[in-house]
């Protein structure tokens, strides 16, 4: 599948520029072109793959290049007065060889929070290739203000996106982990579960076709109705320089003997997707009620089991409820087996529920404490009033 991403905000822009470091790595081709916008000059700076010509500093006028401070009304404003700015870089992309638009941001900022939705507004007027949302949610921990912004940006950013894929910090921070690495590491799982996701289909010149083929079609139908949607994600290192290979690691079989273990690594197979689907997930969510599902198998072509993916795919159908599992397979020249599990249309998700409840409560405070110091500001003057004459 072949992506414009467009990262707003700080979050937003680190994660594209990691993006394209995973398609070199990787050799994916997934990032057909990349764009980073933002109200802080700073954060456009330290970016490292983004080309300098696709950084895109709005706000100017208003912010002077200091960002807008988590006020992220002050970035919804910004991002619709400088939208052509932002125009002028997409207009360097050659849509014709896009399958869609990313647009990536952290939800509880102020540039990406509220520039994002903005943006996704503007493109899907404009063009006729869907538009997604990768958002960001911040850890419980990160104060009530960030809360708030991310609860008003989730609501606004899911109706003007094609969908929403959401990734929550809280489920993946660690204790005691350093906050710049704690995102380093957040940023480098997102790449890969969607990288695996978004690459599936992508076949290279003397590179092995997949048995089932999952192409950008797949991926834009399971993202077709909208709504919001998480990823699962699990994997098996395996060995291939030893004697055993890949077969003594994933089979189990310590042996030299070249054929697999069919049954074994079919069920090896529908172990993955289980732990993929019921362990950790981007938005942790209960998967029953899920409207549409993609299972996309990737490793070494010789141990991608078609029994065993079709297997899997089954069993997602019946956990789900969903008549609409796509499934297939990714061949990489890869030491893992891996499993990516897209579970879109999601609704019973309770960590956007209390989301929203804190930011209420945050809204609430919020207004009282504005209230509260009015009063009491008032009530300072009024003490001096009867004695002292105001200058004018």
């Amino acid at each position: 599948m072949k992506l414009a991403m467009i990262g707003f905000g700080q979050a937003g822009g680190k994660i594209v520029d990691r993006f394209l470091d995973y398609d070199d790595r990787t050799n994916s081709g997934i990032v057909r072109a990349a764009i980073a916008v933002n109200s802080a000059k700073a954060d456009l700076i330290g970016l490292d793959n983004i080309p300098q010509e696709n950084r895109v500093l709005i706000g100017q006028a208003r912010v002077k290049g200091h960002g807008v401070g988590a006020d992220n009304e002050l970035g919804a404003e910004v991002a619709e007065e400088d939208i052509d700015e932002v125009q002028n870089a997409i207009d360097s992309i050659p849509t014709h060889e896009v399958d869609a638009f990313l647009v990536v941001a952290g939800m509880g900022g102020g540039t990406g929070s509220g520039g994002a939705p903005v943006l996704a507004k503007h493109l899907k007027r404009i063009y006729t290739i869907p538009v997604y949302g990768l958002g960001i949610l911040p850890g419980t921990d990160e104060g009530g203000i960030y809360t708030l912004n991310a609860a008003r940006s989730f609501q606004t950013f899911v109706r003007e996106v094609d969908n929403l894929l959401v990734f929550d910090n809280d489920s993946w921070r660690q204790t005691g982990e350093s906050v710049e690495g704690g995102y380093e590491q957040i940023n480098e799982e997102i790449v890969r579960r969607f990288g695996i996701l978004f690459g599936a289909g992508e076949v290279g010149d003397g590179e092995e076709v997949a048995e089932s083929v999952v192409d950008s079609s797949e991926i834009i139908n399971t993202l077709s109705g909208g709504g919001v949607s998480t990823v699962g994600f699990a994997s098996e290192e395996v060995d291939m320089n030893t004697s055993g290979g890949l077969l003594s690691r994933f089979t189990g079989d310590d042996g030299g003997d070249d054929d697999l273990d069919a049954a074994n690594t079919t069920n090896r197979i529908t172990s993955l997707v289980r732990k993929a689907a019921l362990g950790r997930l981007t938005l942790p969510c209960e998967i029953e009620g899920t409207e549409r599902a993609l299972l996309v198998l990737s490793g070494p072509s010789e141990y991608l089991n078609r029994k065993g993916i079709e297997r899997g795919r089954k069993w997602l159908e019946e956990e789900t409820g969903s008549m609409e599992v796509r499934g297939g397979d990714y061949p990489r020249d890869e030491p893992e087996v891996a499993a990516a599990i897209l579970l879109s249309g999601v609704t019973n998700v309770p960590r956007i529920k209390r989301l929203q409840q804190v930011a209420i409560e945050a809204q609430d405070n919020i207004d009282d404490i504005q209230q509260e110091s009015e009063e009491n500001l008032e009530e300072l003057v009024e003490d001096d009033e009867d004695e002292l004459e105001p200058l004018f």
